[in-house]
């Protein structure tokens, strides 16, 4: 069922060289469950796109690549379908698969990272849309008990980069599928962020189809964010800290044009990569752990990083934000 001391290079984005004591590709949910009857304490690895190895794993590594993608619910009378797809399905190739279906609610988290299992644990999210906003249900395998279980959204307890299943459910359960709501008719277009608006009009799009804003989304994130193909990363390494609107207010005094999203009256949310570009990062190098020349919010691997290495110019990161601006940066990847 195991092999023994498999590479896990190629199976993170970062490129970090780390090894699985023990090994196994699941496939299906006979072969999960013969696993989870057997092995309590186990390392889920998905698409690898949102974790930084900072060592070898001991515990039985996990690889989900189960595969489908299946209409569930499509009434001629309604606006919306619902699709399910398995948890090993690649993100951004779901995302194309229901575009040539003209299935609109994703096109704006085109070209995300990662595997659908993972999805809803980071309620991934980018140019004004969340996963929560077209989450219908999922299916977990209770670790403990080997029973699957079906999440609604009030289970989840979605908030921004999180879930219930980043706190409270860590390690109990494996996500197997996730299904969504997605309109098949009347697609609701979402626009509204500045960039996206700017590269339609660069198109010279005036009336944007679920296909224009992908392709919107697309060129936007090519030119912003590295292939991790080409350098080893995993986007975005930290979270847009929210901060109270007099906090904010302290900051405007000496930088006139920090950019800024109003949340609330009194929560002004701040993007993390104008944070680390005012401390000096963007674009540092120290040995092969760097931060990228062109957004700084994305650590990189430029070839023989370790995880530790790359972990300590985060936490420099942190504390140089810490003492500048009185902010606390959190981590976005997980440490492992």
């Amino acid at each position: 069922m195991f092999e023994e001391n498999i590479s896990l290079q190629h199976l993170n984005t970062f490129g970090i060289k780390a090894m699985a004591e023990k090994f196994a590709e699941v496939n299906s949910v006979d072969q999960l469950s013969a696993i989870v009857a057997l092995h309590k304490d186990l390392f889920i690895l998905s698409g690898g796109s949102n974790i930084l190895l900072t060592k070898d794993i001991t515990k039985p590594v996990i690889h989900l690549v189960n595969k489908g993608i299946e209409v569930m619910d499509q009434e001629k009378e309604s606006d919306f379908v619902l699709v399910r797809a398995q948890a090993g399905e690649n993100w951004h190739e779901f995302v194309m698969w229901c575009l040539s279906h003209d299935l609109g609610g994703l096109e704006n988290l085109s070209l995300i990272p990662g595997n659908v299992g993972t999805s809803p644990m980071q309620n991934i999210g980018a140019y004004g849309v969340e996963l929560k906003d077209v989450f219908y249900e999922l299916e977990a395998m209770e670790i403990s008990t080997g029973l699957i279980k079906t999440f609604q959204p009030a289970d989840c307890n979605f908030a921004y980069r999180e879930s219930v299943f980043k706190n409270r459910l860590k390690n109990k359960f494996i996500i197997i599928n996730v299904t969504f709501k997605l309109t098949r008719t009347h697609h609701r277009i979402n626009a509204s962020y500045g960039a996206i608006q700017s590269k339609l009009e660069e198109n010279n799009v005036d009336k944007p189809s679920i296909k224009d804003i992908s392709d919107a989304v697309i060129s936007i994130r090519k030119s912003k964010l590295p292939d991790p193909q080409e350098i080893g990363n995993s986007g975005s390494f930290f979270k847009n800290p929210v901060i109270s609107s007099d906090h904010f207010a302290e900051i405007e005094k000496n930088f006139k044009e920090v950019p800024h999203y109003v949340i609330s009256p009194t929560e002004i949310k701040v993007p993390a990569g104008w944070l680390v570009e005012q401390c000096g990062f963007k674009g540092k190098r120290i040995g092969d752990a760097g931060v990228h020349k062109y957004q700084a919010l994305v650590l990189v691997n430029y070839d023989k990083a370790t995880g530790l290495e790359i972990l300590e110019l985060a936490s420099d990161i942190q504390e140089a934000v810490r003492v500048k601006f009185r902010i606390d940066l959190e981590m976005e990847v997980n440490i492992i």
